[in-house]
């Protein structure tokens, strides 16, 4: 695939792009009251740029990114699809939650009616479910040992990060 003395970063984008379009889920590392850690997972899509998730007032993490919008996530393949658990491919982001309600954004609503059952889009609709725009700051996609890349969703800015963990020459905008 990728050549550790000549990275194609093209192909690194594409790479990243088909990883992070197959999944269906992400982790989310939000903060509770007491600002102590809180694990746990959200269905989701991504459209311009940024992720969304659509959870219920009942979740933990609802309330914790209504109070506290700081959150890491973390998009991680199936351990049963890797070759290596040492190696998984993964990317994590910092980002700032905003909970956009539940009107309006028909074009992430359509994205959830595609790559989840229409129908369940639509019954949990008429729930306590609620939008959040999830928007990534700088982040760190890891393709394999030795294949670590900065990303910046926003300014198409992929960067392969040297083994000493600074970022190397190769730059691709």
């Amino acid at each position: 695939m990728m050549n550790m003395n000549r990275i194609n970063m093209e192909e690194v984008k594409n790479k990243y792009l088909e990883f992070t379009g197959e999944l269906r889920s992400l982790m989310l590392s939000t903060l509770d009251e007491e600002g102590n850690p809180f694990i746990s997972y959200a269905p989701f899509v991504a459209y311009d740029n940024k992720m969304y998730i659509y959870i219920s007032r009942i979740a933990n993490h609802y309330h914790h990114l209504d109070k506290r919008p700081q959150v890491d996530v973390m998009l991680i393949e199936d351990e049963a699809a890797s070759g290596n658990l040492f190696a998984r491919q993964r990317a994590r982001f910092p980002c700032t939650a905003n909970n956009v309600g539940n009107e309006g954004y028909p074009e992430v609503f359509a994205l959830f009616e595609e790559k989840f059952p229409a129908k369940l889009v639509t019954m949990l609709r008429g729930l306590d479910f609620s939008l959040f725009e999830l928007t990534p700051q700088t982040g760190r996609y890891v393709a394999g040992f030795g294949l670590a890349f900065d990303l910046d969703l926003a300014t198409d800015r992929i960067e392969h990060v040297a083994r000493d963990g600074h970022a190397s020459s190769a730059a691709a905008k």
